[in-house]
């Protein structure tokens, strides 16, 4: 009921392991599925708004307490905990118990995870899939030389290590409706030496275009506890910046992007096609209609809404 275009339902895991916390939302079975489908049902009540899915794998920085517990990662010993699983069996932070790297089969079985998880966001009438490939997570440890130690065809080269990402990309858009979209977001750098850098990201971008790739969601950091982030407003448009002159694809920009101007800014001058809000809503749940008033556009809204607009804002609404 804010205004926005798209809502999307976060960090929804593939398979149980896959978690971030053992309270995160998921998609692996009947019985998540029948959960999800619930979600959607409340919210359709209300709203007709375009809903996706973001299908995520938390790799090694999985089985972690919830971030307002202190958010430490859980010993596959101990209640919530369970053994992580990365490309190489490299732990995020010193200290914490070693991933055990994914051989061919659990590669396989991750892979075809996604794959039955967008048949799933299929059935229920999730209207667009994002696969998530930042922050550190599994898809993004392939990609980053710093995570991804592998000798076989998925490590080494910039070749070898978009592999398995593009497996997955691959598997998931045949499992998903054509007429459907399905677009990938990733960090456009590690912001550390020797890491996933901004030209790795444009090939990895258009390789993704080729596949039929629908938009490139451009996130960073995540990786690695020794990243040195360089945190303003806007500080990753020029990822995305980078991103959409290389390629044909829509493509968001998100990121301390709190500004009504400067959001319009970033969209008016070609940095970015869209504009992603997350803790921004969180904190301010009516920020595009905020934005419609300050721009002079229209939102959607309900009519039971029509009467708390301010006077000099008449035409707000649709």
């Amino acid at each position: 009921l804010s205004g926005a275009a798209l809502l999307t339902i976060e960090a929804t895991a593939v398979v149980p392991e896959g978690r971030i916390t053992y309270a995160d939302v998921g998609l692996w079975s009947d019985e998540t599925e029948a959960a999800i489908a619930r979600t959607l049902e409340s919210i359709r009540r209300w709203s007709d708004i375009p809903i996706a899915i973001q299908l995520a794998h938390a790799g090694r920085k999985a089985s972690h307490e919830i971030p307002w517990k202190g958010g430490r990662q859980i010993q596959p010993d101990e209640q919530n905990g369970w053994q992580t699983e990365s490309p190489s069996a490299i732990a995020f932070e010193p200290g914490e118990h070693p991933p055990v790297a994914l051989d061919r089969e659990g590669l396989a079985r991750v892979r075809d995870a996604f794959a039955d998880a967008a048949r799933r966001a299929s059935r229920i009438g999730i209207d667009a899939v994002q696969l998530h490939g930042a922050h550190g997570y599994l898809l993004h440890e392939f990609l980053s030389p710093l995570s991804n130690h592998r000798d076989d065809e998925y490590g080494g080269s910039l070749e070898n290590r978009m592999r398995f990402p593009l497996e997955v990309f691959d598997a998931v858009r045949a499992a998903f409706p054509m007429d459907r979209s399905v677009s990938v977001r990733v960090s456009g750098t590690d912001w550390a030496a020797g890491g996933w850098d901004e030209e790795q990201t444009v090939a990895f971008a258009q390789a993704l275009e080729v596949r039929g790739c629908a938009a490139v969601h451009v996130s960073s950091g995540g990786l690695t506890p020794q990243q040195k982030i360089p945190v303003a407003p806007g500080y990753q448009v020029p990822l995305a910046r980078a991103v959409k002159q290389a390629t044909s694809m829509p493509v968001v920009a998100v990121g301390l992007i709190t500004d009504y101007d400067h959001a319009e800014a970033i969209i008016a001058t070609g940095d970015a096609d869209m504009i992603a809000l997350a803790r921004g809503i969180l904190y301010d749940p009516r920020w595009p209609w905020h934005a419609a008033a300050h721009l002079g556009a229209k939102v959607r809204a309900p009519k039971q809404y029509l009467r708390s607009q301010p006077r000099q804002f008449r035409e707000l609404f649709d």
